[in-house]
């Protein structure tokens, strides 16, 4: 029953023209007499059977077409009210292709060759479609089993194996690592019910789908989802006059928590720039009683202006309810300085050493990496001398030495020495980060894991995996703590102490300032009732530190200062405690952030959560739940043949009986959608109320200046890189000299 000349026909793809599964599930199971005859024939159709729906029809041509070994296409006629009256499904290799007008040097291999398959049905006045013709005959060979699963008919995600490609995408695992791991999981790529390339355009699909409503939109909506899951979730955003997001700071629970415990200390750094809108990305980090770097914080800014970070500091204060750190270290910025001045006056501004030799690399280059040896010199500046006199004598004798007398960037060094020089910093409290170069190290860690390519809320997800792996990596370091103890160089109750109180890692430090004290010599200068002053040298050399030490109340000092700034007592002030006879560390000098009790929070704040039946979970939780549970069903059947056919036998009963239930389900129309898209839609007009911005504002120039030079994931070079880089074979090497 061919249709007339006058009538017209649209070719669609399979993708083009789809309900949700929802809908047609529901269809086929209230309706499954009207297209199958028996359930042991469901992929028999025949002449007069009639469907729910022209979706329904296709479905079932599409189940047949699969068990038998073709592809289908489906063609529509449609009255003037688009009402749908004729359905013509036919095999994919009907007819034949037109030649182009104009023909190419490429084309696409031809697949059609004039096969007469088809299924015909016209609407019923019971509003039904009834098959009135039927043809399975083909004029070209059948797939055969062995390729089936590559039919695209066969070829589909199941709602479970899309929570599982998710979490994969989400945890930075490339498309082929993906596809290869969920084969395994299902014994053969056969087994899967997708390819490859279904996947990576799967994954295109939901990127798109996710940036519907712009970038402003999908980051509104991905705060909000997080405020909504932990109320304790921080976020804000600055708009400008036009409505358009400029600055964004965001902090989760954890992070404030962290603050508040190891928040005395804040290294704030702007140099790392991979994201779209190639802005400057702005952790605050700190360092944990694991001298391991935490993150307090992040910002996205629009510019590096006073007024930006004006912004951003205030904000970040009211996020950490005012409490203001006692250091923040920053790279040399005047915009930066003038905000902290304003929104941090009791805190101490210490500019970052990593910095200072980056910036000196780069505008004395020609001296930096020369025979004079500038870099030992200006690092002698930076870390060396107790007294501001033998400091400033040690400044003039650098500048004279290289011929740097008249150079503008060390005169303006010069004005800002109290920042960065030693011998003006020692009294502040650094957490010993004057030297880790923690900034670096973790721009390090976000190439791993951010790419330039990603739009913002690709950024903000996968930043995500930058703070769980931090975490974890605490985890596993608080775990070392509780289970190992730390080897002592000496059997000595002062190092038994330590290694009660510090963990492993301050430990570590405090041996190493320990177990020199024998080479040093400590010579008593005076004596004024209970307090004591000596002298301490290396090997009784020349180079002495002034010590004070008070018997009433074991209070110690040392020129070097070594504890103001580190939080551990230094080997000058250990060898006079050891010489009056003190064996264990006085209890003023163990600063409670480098010990073992640092944390207040309980272990269990670690745990992911454990599967609770009568709690509702995402789909690839439960998913995930149920691999574990059959894995271990799979691991022991496999080990005999009797077992693998018992459990094969208890699996396809398990099956049928799920079926029933979901059908059950369906009819008591108790089937709930996938809960993200409940939550999409309840929260569309959620996020109309929590912000009203038009977008991401993007600056004026785009692009990077053409004569700066780009490394891997698209970050600036710095100086000592590019000329790592360059044609000098020269390695560049500096030290923190023995105070």
């Amino acid at each position: 029953m061919e249709s007339s000349d006058e009538e017209k026909y649209d070719s669609v793809s399979e993708d083009e023209a789809s309900v949700s599964e929802f809908e047609e599930e529901k269809d086929d199971i209230v309706n499954k007499e009207n297209y199958v005859k028996t359930e042991e024939k469901k992929d028999e159709l025949c002449i007069g059977m009639e469907f729910s729906s022209d979706e329904t029809a296709h479905k079932a041509y599409k189940r047949f077409a699969g068990e038998h070994g073709f592809n289908v296409r489906k063609q529509r006629r449609k009255k003037k009210n688009d009402k749908v009256v004729r359905l013509l499904y036919v095999c994919s290799k009907e007819g034949f292709r037109k030649e182009p007008k104009i023909k190419t040097c490429y084309s696409q291999p031809i697949t059609r060759c004039g096969c007469k398959a088809h299924m015909t049905c016209y609407l019923q006045r019971t509003g039904r479609y009834k098959i009135v013709s039927f043809n399975q005959n083909h004029n070209h060979d059948l797939v055969k089993t062995p390729m089936k699963h590559l039919l695209k008919g066969n070829r589909m995600f199941s709602v479970a194996q899309i929570q599982h490609a998710d979490d994969a995408e989400m945890s930075g695992i490339s498309a082929k690592s993906t596809v290869e791991m969920m084969s395994r999981e299902v014994g053969g790529r056969e087994n899967l019910g997708f390819l490859e390339k279904d996947y990576r355009n799967y994954i295109y699909r939901k990127r798109m789908e996710k940036m519907v409503k712009g970038d402003a939109g999908a980051v509104l909506e991905y705060f909000q989802k997080k405020k909504e899951d932990n109320s304790s979730f921080f976020y804000s955003m600055q708009l400008d006059e036009d409505d358009m997001i400029t600055n964004i700071l965001w902090a989760d629970d954890r992070s404030i928590s962290d603050y508040n415990l190891f928040g005395d200390v804040i290294c704030f750094d702007t140099t790392y720039k991979t994201n779209e809108y190639d802005r400057p990305f702005a952790p605050f980090i700190g360092v944990n009683n694991h001298k391991q770097t935490v993150v307090f914080g992040a910002a996205l800014l629009y510019d590096e202006t006073t007024e930006s970070y004006k912004w951003l500091f205030e904000t970040f204060l009211g996020a950490m309810s005012g409490k203001q750190p006692k250091t923040i270290l920053t790279d040399q910025s005047a915009a930066m300085a003038n905000a902290i001045v304003k929104v941090f006056p009791e805190t101490k501004h210490r500019l970052c050493v990593w910095h200072i030799y980056q910036n000196a690399a780069k505008k004395l280059s020609h001296v930096f990496h020369g025979p004079g040896q500038f870099a030992t010199d200006f690092g002698n500046c930076v870390y060396d001398h107790e007294e501001e006199e033998d400091w400033l004598l040690a400044w003039s004798n650098m500048l004279n030495k290289h011929n740097l007398t008249e150079n503008k960037w060390l005169k303006n060094m010069f004005e800002v020495r109290e920042k960065w020089a030693m011998v003006y910093g020692r009294h502040t409290f650094t957490a010993d980060m004057v030297s880790t170069q923690r900034s670096e190290s973790m721009n390090n860690i976000l190439k791993r894991y951010l790419k330039s390519s990603y739009d913002l809320l690709s950024f903000f997800e996968h930043y995500e995996r930058v703070l769980d792996d931090r975490r974890y990596n605490e985890l596993n370091a608080d775990f070392k703590m509780m289970h190992t103890s730390s080897v002592l160089s000496a059997s000595v109750e002062m190092l038994q102490h330590a290694e009660e109180v510090y963990t492993p890692e301050v430990f570590k430090l405090f041996q190493d300032q320990y177990t020199v004290i024998g080479d040093y010599v400590a010579k008593k200068v005076s004596k004024s009732e209970m307090v004591y002053e000596y002298k301490v040298s290396y090997r009784g050399g020349p180079r002495e530190h002034l010590v004070n030490y008070d018997a009433t109340n074991q209070t110690i000092q040392c020129s070097c200062m070594k504890y103001s700034f580190a939080g551990i007592l230094c080997r000058h002030a250990l060898k006079v405690l050891d010489k009056k006879d003190v064996r264990r560390i006085p209890s003023s000098y163990i600063l409670n952030r480098w010990s073992k009790e640092a944390k207040s929070r309980n272990i269990s704040s670690y745990r992911s959560e454990t599967f609770n039946g009568t709690v509702t979970q995402s789909i690839g939780k439960r998913y995930s739940h149920l691999c574990h549970n059959f894995r271990e069903i799979a691991s022991v059947a496999a080990e005999h043949v009797e077992l693998t056919m018992c459990a094969n036998e208890a699996a396809c009963e398990l099956l049928k009986k799920l079926e029933e239930k979901k059908k059950e389900l369906v009819k008591a129309n108790a089937w709930m959608l996938p809960t993200s898209n409940v939550e999409h839609v309840e929260r569309e007009e959620e996020d109309e109320e929590v912000l009203n911005a038009r977008g991401i504002k993007r600056k004026a120039t785009v692009g990077r200046p053409k004569n700066k030079k780009v490394g891997p994931h698209s970050r600036y070079l710095n100086a000592l890189e590019t000329k790592k880089r360059g044609t000098s074979k020269r390695k560049l090497s500096f030290q923190v000299f023995d105070k």
